[in-house]
């Protein structure tokens, strides 16, 4: 009897000990089953931490590790969301513009949120305050009185100004993005250069001009203030070249006139034939514009007076 019950108790030890090893090799496989994810998570002073964890919803992962969010924080992506490894949770300000991420089929364009927050960078605002060059103009006058040898004379020399510009600048990735005035002081007026134009008995502005078949006569003998001005938008406040009567602006052919010449009229000016092709707002009265190449081409030539005359 003795013996059968000690056969009896190795076997029930048996059992036990192969069914605990059925659980244990259980619960290994089921270990090895469960998918751990690398993601990271980047708190809203910049600090980032790795975590592995098992779990995919956002929410459960920043439990897990006993994170809680402010009332006026929030993650990307947000709480709801699945991720997977490799991906971050960022925890930032609820005031921040999230940036959405577009995907374009297998083929296309297709990006992360992380590639986009490692472009992003913070837009500053910098006064920067400079100092520009104003440049004199230039003013020829007519002498009554004519000279013998036809020279010109200079009675004025001319002198740059200069004045103090103040500008609010925007920059990018150290790169500026945007400027704009907020204020202008002249701190020297810039002085004219004033030259006088000796009248000869053989100037052609007083004689009659014959190009080609074309004879000019004198009207009226009046004497303009011309100016110069190009096709940039510092001068005409667009960049097309096209004229008001619809051709194109043409250096050594063009001038802008007020509606008292028709457009086509061509104009004998200070010994050039020119044709009225423009317009301008301030072109009135005794003044004309004459389109040169460039910018800096109408800046030296500054303000002139000549004698203008009507090619018939």
């Amino acid at each position: 009897m003795k013996r059968e019950e000690k056969a009896s108790i190795s076997i029930m030890k048996i059992i036990c000990v192969s069914i605990i090893l059925i659980l244990i090799s259980g619960i290994g496989v089921m270990a090895v089953n469960v998918k751990l994810n690398d993601v990271k998570i980047i708190l809203q002073n910049g600090y980032e931490m790795n975590v592995l964890t098992s779990k995919t919803q956002v929410s459960a992962i920043l439990e897990e590790n006993n994170i809680i969010l402010e009332d006026n924080q929030k993650t990307i992506p947000d709480l709801d969301s699945e991720i997977t490894s490799g991906q971050s949770i960022k925890i930032t300000d609820k005031s921040y513009n999230e940036v959405k991420v577009a995907q374009i089929s297998e083929k296309g364009v297709e990006t992360t949120l992380d590639k986009i927050l490692e472009s992003y960078a913070p837009i500053t605002e910098k006064i920067i305050v400079e100092q520009v060059v104003i440049p004199y103009e230039t003013i020829t006058k007519n002498s009554t009185n004519a000279s013998e040898d036809g020279t010109n004379k200079v009675l004025q020399q001319g002198k740059d100004g200069l004045k103090e510009v103040t500008y609010k600048a925007k920059y990018q990735n150290e790169v500026e993005i945007e400027k704009i005035v907020i204020s202008e002081v002249v701190i020297t007026e810039p002085v004219n250069k004033i030259v006088q134009v000796q009248k000869t008995a053989t100037s052609r502005a007083s004689a009659p001009r014959t190009a080609g078949n074309t004879t000019t006569a004198v009207i009226g003998g009046e004497t303009y203030k011309i100016t110069a001005y190009c096709s940039c938008s510092k001068c005409c406040g667009k960049s097309t070249g096209r004229t008001a009567s619809g051709t194109r602006a043409t250096a050594g052919r063009t001038v802008a006139a007020s509606s008292k010449f028709a457009f086509g009229t061509q104009l004998n000016i200070g010994g050039h034939v020119y044709t009225v092709e423009d317009r301008g707002g301030a072109i009135k009265g005794n003044r004309i514009d004459i389109y040169v190449g460039s910018h800096a081409q109408a800046l030296q030539w500054g303000v002139k007076y000549l004698p203008v005359s009507v090619v018939n």
